[in-house]
């Protein structure tokens, strides 16, 4: 018997893929215990329809992602800190610090997505900036005095 997978099982599949069962586990266990769909042609059809149309959307994301990626690369940006004595900073530069800044060069990006070194003294330094899965955008960052 045929079965689409609704969610991860060890030694059978993963969710999303159709797969061959005996009836007995099929109907008596995974789709009661709701890990599983019966696998009538039209469920299969409707469900590659579902995955086609979702592998269309992922690509446009990704592709949407790396132009965004492109942009934030040319960009550098620019902290303004306090500095103490002898160059060295109070505190460090956050993430927050460094999403605020693309923020008002125009660029949506959450302080979450964005991974700074330990930045305690002034020059120029790198951050990455995710923008998709798997899709990150290396931001220069250009450190100075307040």
């Amino acid at each position: 018997m045929k079965i689409i997978l609704k969610k991860d099982i060890a030694n059978l599949g993963d969710a999303g893929e159709v797969v061959e069962v005996k009836t007995g586990y099929a109907l008596n266990y995974l789709v009661p215990q709701g890990f599983a769909a019966v696998g009538t042609p039209s469920a299969i059809k409707q469900h590659e329809e579902t995955i086609r149309q979702r592998a269309h959307k992922e690509a446009k994301n990704i592709a949407e992602a790396e132009a965004k990626a492109a942009k934030l690369s040319a960009q550098t940006v620019k902290v303004a800190v306090k500095v103490g004595e002898n160059g060295k900073l109070y505190g460090s530069v956050t993430a927050a610090q460094v999403a605020a800044a693309l923020v008002e060069l125009g660029y949506e990006v959450d302080k979450k997505n964005v991974e700074v070194p330990e930045i305690k003294e002034l020059g120029e330094f790198e951050a990455k900036v995710k923008c998709y899965k798997g899709v990150f955008a290396d931001v220069k960052i250009n450190v100075v005095e307040e």
